[in-house]
């Protein structure tokens, strides 16, 4: 759950006078979610936010379905997903439902315009590479290991200090926030919580643009991309305050809870959402109970489909796993460790792995773009 914030000028009180150095109003905007009761933010705008000079026409960017009902296991080679010099068009969206959408994405340039998910809130991992977001609360820096939470609405444009980027994206309907068994009544973190409002970085820097002009931003709603054209620069904002901003969360920050004996994967929760929940599992001492067996237990998925992608390290439960690979292990069959991993686990004191798991409530349609990634017959690994 994000901090109150405040950058640059904010009246004394809402919804009053206020104006700028030449006489003129502040052009004050609410913006917000799930009506006026979500978090929402007040924005001070130079000039009124709906100021349209000319739309072109929309185009679609829905995913094509492969599987739309499908119980294999099943796994991915995401460093395969080829680079592309625009951003919008280096998305590859792999797993959908009717509440998410999860992809993968290796842009090699810079934002020359402005994009704005009207539909989602975005949660991006950043695997490989480094830039800063830029927004109008504000600009985050960011690099390999961040989370990067971008309220829906958000208008935003990405400076890429390489050509060299991968990144993990979600795209949600609902609502992101923390874990509420995390959070007191206040909204506060609380003591045992494995990583606290010291780890959030929120937007600094702002910049105020008064320039006219024509702004380009690309709207996606619906899954369709609306190309439009504004008469002055997005980001004119001269101040703001509020809950509603992007803000970054490093998984280096995410402090372990650890255990004697196998702790369940709710430990390493670090996101939720109404329909999904996400996990860091980061470098760790394993179990200290002197039988223990640090390799998770085979489990079936009965209510959650399992989406774990790997970042870095030793996968300990997994044969033939590479840097960037998706498994998607379905709801309803069990898995687990594959052959000789629970034997070859005991007696380890630590690990070093790092990766990111999504557990959706539904169950996920495999998209096109995830069959041209593939491994083949993944499902028949656990066999000896």
């Amino acid at each position: 759950m994000p901090l109150y914030h405040t950058l640059g000028i904010v009246p004394e009180k809402r919804h009053i006078v206020a104006r700028q150095p030449n006489g003129q109003l502040y052009q004050e905007e609410l913006v917000g979610t799930q009506g006026f009761a979500g978090m929402s933010s007040l924005v001070y705008h130079l000039y009124p936010p709906t100021r349209v000079r000319q739309k072109d026409k929309p185009y679609s960017a829905i995913p094509k379905i492969a599987i739309e009902n499908g119980l294999d296991a099943m796994s991915f080679q995401g460093f395969d997903v080829q680079p592309e010099k625009d951003f919008i068009k280096s998305r590859n969206t792999l797993f959908v439902n009717a509440n998410m959408h999860i992809g993968l994405a290796a842009p090699q340039q810079s934002t020359p315009y402005f994009y704005k998910n009207a539909d989602a809130d975005e949660l991006i991992f950043v695997h490989r590479g480094s830039g800063k977001l830029r927004t109008m609360y504000g600009s985050l820096q960011f690099s390999y290991g961040d989370y990067l939470v971008i309220p829906r609405g958000t208008v935003y444009q990405v400076e890429f200090d390489t050509d060299d980027n991968r990144w993990l994206y979600v795209e949600s309907f609902a609502p992101i926030f923390t874990p509420r068994r995390y959070r007191n009544d206040f909204g506060q973190l609380l003591e045992h919580s494995p990583f606290c409002e010291r780890d959030l970085k929120r937007p600094q820097n702002l910049q105020t643009f008064d320039e006219m002009g024509e702004f380009d931003i690309f709207i996606k709603k619906k899954g369709y991309i609306f190309p439009y054209v504004y008469a002055n620069h997005p980001f004119d904002v001269a101040g703001w305050d509020g809950y509603h901003y992007p803000y970054l969360f490093s998984i280096f920050n995410f402090e372990p809870i650890t255990g004697r004996i196998h702790m369940p994967p709710p430990i390493h929760q670090t996101f939720e959402s109404q329909h999904f929940v996400i996990c860091s599992f980061v470098p760790r001492l394993y179990d200290y109970h002197p039988q223990a067996i640090p390799a998770p237990y085979h489990h079936s998925n009965i209510d959650s489909d399992e989406l774990l992608y790997y970042v870095d390290g030793d996968f300990m439960s997994r044969n033939n796993i590479q840097k960037g690979q998706i498994t998607l292990h379905p709801g309803g069959i069990p898995h687990g460790p594959h052959p000789g991993a629970i034997e070859r686990s005991i007696g380890k004191k630590e690990t070093h792995e790092l990766a990111v798991m999504i557990d959706p409530f539904n169950p996920v349609m495999v998209t096109e773009a995830a069959m041209n990634i593939s491994v083949k017959d993944y499902y028949k690994s656990w066999m000896e």
